[in-house]
Order: C-alpha cells, then structure tokens, then sequence
C-alpha cells in the first residue's frame, strides 16, 4: 500500500472516531493534556507498608516516572489497564527502580493500603522479576483528586452503580515531576513506552494527538458499567477492510488497463 493510500486509510479511522458519539453519562471525564506542568510533590499518599508518604519521594532521582490512577477495586477497566502495563513493562529489559518508577494511586479514598499491598502482590507475581521502584499508593486526604486534577485526569464517582467512571490513560513525568506525556488505552507497545521514558528523562514532553484507544471502553447506560464498543470497533475496521480492497482493486484495474494500452495489436490471422 503507498504512504498516500496509508494516510487516507487513518484519516478516515480518525473521522469515524471523531464522528462517535460520547455518552452523556461520561461527561467531564477523560484527558486533558497539560505538559509541562510541574505537580504538587508535597502531596501525601499512604504507602503499601501503611506508611504516609510524599509524592517527592518518587521525584528528583533521575529516573522518569509513570503514573496510573486506578482503584484496586475496578471490576473491569483498571485491571485491563494495570495487566496491560505489566504486559508492556515485562517486555523491556528494563527495571522498575532502575532505570524509571511507577507509582499507581488509588482514586477511592475507602481503598485502604492492605488493598495496594494486595494488588502489589499480585501484579509483581504476574510481572515474574523484582520491581522495587513499583509503588502502589492509597489515597490520603482526598490528595488523589488533587493530583489527579493537576495531571488532566479527571474522572467521576456514580452513586447508583457505586463506581468511578474514568478512562484509561498512563502519565509520564519526568524526574522532578513535569508531565511529559500521556499513553491511552489498555494496551501499550513496548517501544512507545521505552520512548515516552526516554523523553522524559531527557525533560521532552510529547503531545499524543492519537486518542483512538481512549474511548474503546465506553460507559453503558443500562447496565451503568464500562463495555467494549464492539460494534463500532467492528464497524471502524470493516469499514477500513472494504476502503483498503477497493483502494487495491483500482489499482490492480489501472495498472491492466496501462498494461493493454501498453500491448502491441495483435497480428493478422494466418489461414
């Protein structure tokens, strides 16, 4: 396929995307990129080992660091994000500790830290390797809310289903604690995380203009839970499936119809 037929192939991903519809029950939920900007570090979180503890201790010691606000207790949408993340960082060869920090932070203030050492537990045994960089958070003092607001996260409690309503997002920082740049979805290519880290060592921040994966998961009315879109993901690549044959097919065409232009005439018939 030429770059020219790639391109209009995403631009039209792109329009279908744009053109679908957000819930209303998901309003003021999402993203807001806000690189650059430098988060509160004297915020306290309450550590796994039930200890308080400031944001600072995580900063300012030359590794980047990424940032995921879930709650431990999400039926759904937060252990596709964290297992997405395991899955990601198994595959690098580097170490939590090492070479960046996570630090995870519950957005429940009910979520008590024996739950994030729970949640540690279990995710460092899907992880396979020592992770002494991974930090999983509980909230302290609404803090939560706090730096959440300031990263862009803005999420939002539904009192009849008794869940958060939010997206699916990680946020890298760079060492001091600037935001550099923010990865949707549940899934995360392994390069991309590398990059994003790198440039966030190095204090780039990168604006992520794709958000495709952002509302794969979205909020469904009657059963009030997050599903999968799966008819509009269905529809988006059959669509881009019968665009990508036609493309194909009119070039397969045009090129026959050079190639008889091209051909000599044939002979006279020989009795």
């Amino acid at each position: 396929m030429s770059l020219r037929l790639f391109s209009n192939a995403l631009l039209f991903l792109a329009t279908l995307q744009a053109n679908s519809s957000v819930p209303q029950e998901l309003g003021g939920v999402g993203v807001d990129e806000r690189l650059g900007t430098m988060l509160d570090s004297r915020l306290e979180f309450i550590a796994e080992n039930g200890r308080p503890v400031p944001l600072s201790k995580y900063l300012n010691q030359g590794r980047p660091v990424i940032l995921n606000f879930v709650y431990y207790s999400c039926p759904m949408l937060c252990s596709l994000v964290m297992n997405g993340l395991t899955s990601s960082i198994r595959d690098l060869s580097w170490t939590p500790g090492n070479e960046y920090e996570i630090v995870t932070i519950s957005i429940d203030p009910r979520e008590m830290y024996p739950l994030a050492a729970s949640k540690k537990q279990a995710q460092l045994i899907s992880f396979d390797r020592p992770a002494p960089g991974w930090h999983f958070l509980s909230d302290y003092n609404d803090n939560a809310k706090k730096l959440a607001e300031q990263a862009g996260f803005h999420y939002r409690w539904d009192k009849d289903r008794q869940q958060y309503a939010h997206s699916a997002s990680l946020i890298l920082l760079t060492p001091d604690g600037k935001v550099a740049r923010y990865l949707y979805g549940i899934k995360y290519k392994s390069f991309d995380l590398r990059m994003g880290l790198t440039e966030a060592r190095d204090g780039k921040m990168r604006s992520t203009g794709d958000h495709l994966l952002l509302y794969c998961f979205q909020y469904d009315p009657l059963s009030k839970s997050y599903v999968m879109t799966a008819k509009n993901i269905m529809r988006g690549g059959g669509a881009l499936t019968v665009f990508i044959l036609g493309a194909s097919l009119m070039r397969f065409w045009r090129k026959e119809r050079e190639n008889f232009k091209q051909s000599p005439p044939p002979g006279p018939v020989s009795s």
